[in-house]
């Protein structure tokens, strides 16, 4: 058995890759940010194709329903307008968002910048979502008072008002780290010059 010695190894390794030990590959870091990027637009693309159609169809849906009731319940109109007023923001917010993609160029840094971008803006529309659960628990369990609905009613509603808001706790988390991990790359890529 031979044993090479360490820069013998080197040499080897050199002239096979025309690449020096220890250097960073900056095509597979490029390669790997834009699938960040490509990843963080899909996440939030679909995120907002999502919120645009529960929002609107539920609004619509809870102002139907309430239209064709016998008694008037505003909390429920209330709703569907808070509802559709929702899917209506994230819909301009989805078009702002698209109309600023075009400030970013193709370079490593430009498509770093670009992942942030769209990480930060998803993890913003997950937190405003998860706050959104409040008005909208408070107009249902209104709604209910309105009509007479029994109190275990309204608790069991609150109770799955409180799973959902812990659910987008959960979801803005994983949005969080994300971020935070483009961050650090972005901190680490700046110190190495």
């Amino acid at each position: 058995m031979i044993v090479m010695e360490f820069e013998e190894m080197k040499k080897i390794w050199d002239s096979q890759n025309n690449e020096p030990l220890y250097v960073l590959n900056e095509e597979a870091l490029h390669n790997r940010i834009r699938s960040q990027k490509r990843r963080a637009g899909r996440v939030a693309g679909v995120s907002e194709f999502l919120l645009i159609g529960v929002n609107l169809v539920s609004g619509i849906f809870v102002a139907g329903l309430s239209f064709f009731q016998e008694s008037r319940n505003v909390f429920m109109y209330l709703m569907a307008l808070w509802m559709m007023s929702t899917g209506l923001f994230i819909w301009f917010m989805r078009v702002r968002r698209v109309r600023g993609e075009s400030v970013f160029g193709q370079s490593l840094s430009d498509d770093l910048a670009h992942a942030l971008s769209n990480a930060t803006y998803q993890v913003r529309i997950s937190m405003l979502m998860r706050w959104n659960i409040v008005p909208i628990a408070v107009l249902s369990v209104l709604g209910f008072w309105h009509n007479g609905k029994p109190v275990w009613m309204m608790v069991l509603l609150l109770f799955f008002f409180a799973l959902a808001h812990f659910a987008g706790g959960w979801e803005h988390n994983v949005y969080k780290s994300r971020k935070r991990s483009l961050e650090i790359l972005k901190r680490k890529l700046t110190e190495e010059g």
